[in-house]
């Protein structure tokens, strides 16, 4: 899910990692535009999924395999947050709802889910497609506030020089980090253990470039936990 250009090369060495410590492994492939299908494949051999998508689409389906550790700041360890952001210098009232939201997709925790429960809404929406297209509306003044996550948030702010002109107005209530999953006929535990290695291995640099740091196994009830956010 964070599958960015910079973070390439040290995925690589991870998946790497993966197939050296289970030689059954498959190579690594990028995932198609329906994320869905592949997420419901009985093929399926790892893949990273959204909260919203797991209680919404995929529970009862797929196997939840456990969640890494991004120590995201002032999160306990497997969960994060969102960032609302604007525009340095703007003052949107967040207390009205009087502004124009980005949100990246309607199936997405952070980008609309975590807004909706703490009744940012705005007055309007634009959907982007991706967290780093709701900072750009911002940017552009296609919109007035965005909701991104904080690890989406962390590469931009790594990554882009322009998101400098962005602010975080506010974080909003944590929730378990994007878990890992796989289909229903894999060994979920030998996957848990293999991939726990194959991070571990990891030079400490690699680990830093993707911000993964260890694996928290979170049981899908408290993925369940949060209801479902009304349709944009």
């Amino acid at each position: 899910m964070y599958d960015v250009p910079s973070n390439r090369a040290a995925h690589l060495r991870l998946w790497q990692a993966v197939q050296d410590v289970m030689p059954s492994a498959p190579n690594l492939v990028p995932a198609p535009g329906d994320l869905i299908t592949d997420w419901l494949s009985p093929n399926l051999f790892l893949s990273q999924t959204c909260g919203l998508p797991f209680r919404a689409k995929l529970h009862g389906l797929v196997q939840l395999v456990t969640t890494p550790d991004n120590k995201i700041p002032n999160c306990t360890a497997g969960y994060y947050h969102s960032v609302i952001l604007a525009r340095k210098g703007s003052d949107p009232d967040l207390a009205t709802n009087d502004f124009v939201l980005a949100y990246n997709e309607p199936l997405s925790q952070s980008g609309w889910a975590a807004p909706q429960s703490i009744g940012i809404t705005g007055v309007s929406r634009v959907q982007t497609g991706g967290h780093a297209a709701s900072a750009q509306a911002v940017m552009d003044g296609t919109a007035d506030v965005a909701a991104i996550d904080a690890l989406s948030w962390h590469f931009l702010s790594r990554d882009w020089d322009k998101a400098s002109s962005l602010t975080v107005l506010i974080t909003t209530p944590t929730t378990p980090n994007l878990p890992y999953i796989t289909a229903l006929n894999q060994d979920a535990n030998a996957l848990r253990h293999g991939l726990n290695r194959a991070i571990l291995s990891l030079d400490p640099k690699d680990r830093e470039t993707l911000q993964i740091f260890g694996l928290v196994d979170i049981k899908a009830e408290k993925y369940l936990y949060f209801p479902l956010p009304p349709t944009p």
